[in-house]
């Protein structure tokens, strides 16, 4: 199997170029890190009406580990202040938060409801509290809710429950998806659509600025931009795709005038992959390959290329930036793919999660191609405020990317992921001129991905003393060694 450099083995800013141009890919990076106030990262920016203090954000992350009628308990309140400790001006969700109780991704994801909503407040105002206590002022943040439906990764009672938009070659046999009976219906649809409205005007009254209706990573309405062979309203045509997006933000905008909208879009796809038999052993998958597709013609994702579904075309990606623009919706954080089914295309990481594959190139070039995406589009979009992502897998030397693309108007703001559940505070080292503590910098050692996999918490277990000393981290220890004998 292919060796690839550990970002921790570099000593300085010249040998990561140096790698970068033995790799052949392009990926910008600055010798020092400034301080605010004249760091790009700590440039103002306005959203609509809205001053928003720097060009940091917070990804929203599900911690597996709310309550069973999806409220928080004191570890998802733990990770709440941490967000607001973090300094980054942009809280873009915090974490999932389901519409509807068949619609989660595990038993105990949170939920948006009449019944979770002051749970909900309480969350808000502990972000609000710990980032008032750490940097004194919250007129220049931002935090919104994320919005979702898990589709076909619905796992509301622990075992898998699908909810599909239309029957997939490829996706359908890797989930054991074998008949109709889970495709949504089009009168389900409309009343998932009046479930997203409720959810609108919940956060609006619980003080959220924001909305994300989030359409990633393989989850319902990131599906039904792929939707090409459903028949209906709701599919085949672009215009049917976006049906659902356009119904959910017209009903939000009437019941919750006022509220901003964002979205979070998975700008490219790919086909599935799978560890090659061929060259893995007990313990240790092999690296990733492409499942089989056997059509002349993929038309079964989005942002990806219908002769070659390895790669990526960002036509209708644009298309659809247009029609977030014509709708008014500036906010747009930008990702790809799916942890499901290509997670070295969604995080690059080097080590992968219990049920994945080894990286099939250099997680380097993965971090590469989700910049230069969203760099490109930025270019041609320069009205929509844009937040990048895969910028973890950087580690001691994520602030000199961040730093280059945000000072060159390549991106408006970074966000950051798994690195918060170990260095929640990055941010604010890095603006106050600190250094970083590369005891706290996330190795992507996907652990809080295996975590959740294997019916645990997703939290840091190897990094954050939280976790590694809980109940939890030793039954995760005892998991990963059986891991390995398998």
């Amino acid at each position: 199997m292919s060796v690839y450099r550990r970002i921790a083995s570099f000593k300085d800013v010249a040998a990561v170029r140096q790698y970068i141009a033995e790799l052949g890919i392009h990926l910008e990076l600055e010798e020092t890190i400034e301080p605010a106030p004249d760091s790009p990262l700590a440039a103002q920016a306005q959203i609509h009406d809205r001053t928003l203090g720097n060009r940091w954000t917070i990804h929203p992350m599900e911690g597996w580990d709310g309550t069973t009628d999806g409220r928080a308990t004191d570890a998802v309140r733990r990770r709440w202040r941490h967000f607001g400790q973090s300094g980054a001006k942009l809280i873009w969700g915090g974490e999932a938060l389901a519409v509807v109780p068949e619609g989660r991704a595990n038993p105990n994801q949170l939920m948006i409801d009449a019944c979770t909503a002051d749970s909900l407040a309480e969350l808000r105002d502990l972000v609000h509290d710990e980032h008032r206590r750490c940097f004194g002022d919250t007129d220049d943040l931002l935090l919104g809710f994320q919005l979702t439906h898990s589709g076909r990764f619905c796992r509301p009672t622990g075992k898998l429950e699908p909810v599909i938009a239309y029957r997939h070659p490829v996706l359908d046999p890797k989930f054991g998806v074998d008949s109709d009976h889970c495709i949504i219906t089009d009168d389900q649809i409309k009343r998932l659509i009046d479930h997203y409205v409720e959810a609108g005007k919940i956060a609006q009254r619980v003080g959220a600025d924001f909305v994300d209706v989030k359409h990633c990573h393989g989850y319902l309405l990131h599906e039904f931009l792929s939707a090409h062979t459903r028949p209906g309203p709701f599919g085949g045509s672009f215009e049917n795709r976006t049906r659902l997006l356009r119904e959910i933000v017209s009903g939000i905008r009437a019941e919750a005038p006022g509220l901003l909208i964002g979205v979070r879009l998975s700008a490219f796809d790919s086909i599935a992959y799978r560890p090659d038999p061929q060259r893995s052993s007990p313990g240790k998958p092999g690296p990733g390959i492409p499942e089989a597709f056997d059509g002349a013609v993929y038309d079964y994702g989005f942002g990806v290329d219908r002769g070659d579904p390895t790669g990526y075309d960002l036509s209708e990606t644009r298309q659809f930036l247009e029609l977030l623009r014509e709708l008014d919706i500036r906010l747009v954080n930008l990702t790809a793919g799916s942890p499901y089914y290509n997670p070295h295309l969604q995080r690059p990481a080097l080590f992968p999660p219990s049920d994945g594959y080894q990286p099939p190139e250099d997680p380097l070039v993965g971090v590469a191609r989700q910049i230069d995406v969203v760099a490109q589009l930025k270019a041609e979009f320069e009205d929509l405020f844009i937040v990048g992502t895969a910028y973890t897998y950087l580690q001691d030397y994520l602030p000199h990317v961040a730093q280059y693309y945000v000072r060159h108007g390549k991106v408006d703001s970074v966000g950051l992921g798994r690195m918060v559940l170990s260095y929640p505070q990055l941010p604010a080292d890095t603006l106050a001129g600190r250094a970083m503590d590369r005891k706290r910098v996330c190795r992507t050692f996907s652990d809080c991905t295996t975590g959740p996999r294997n019916g645990l918490p997703s939290g840091c277990y190897p990094l954050d003393d939280f976790y590694k000393n809980s109940e939890e981290g030793a039954r995760f220890r005892l998991i990963k060694e059986q891991v390995k004998k398998v």
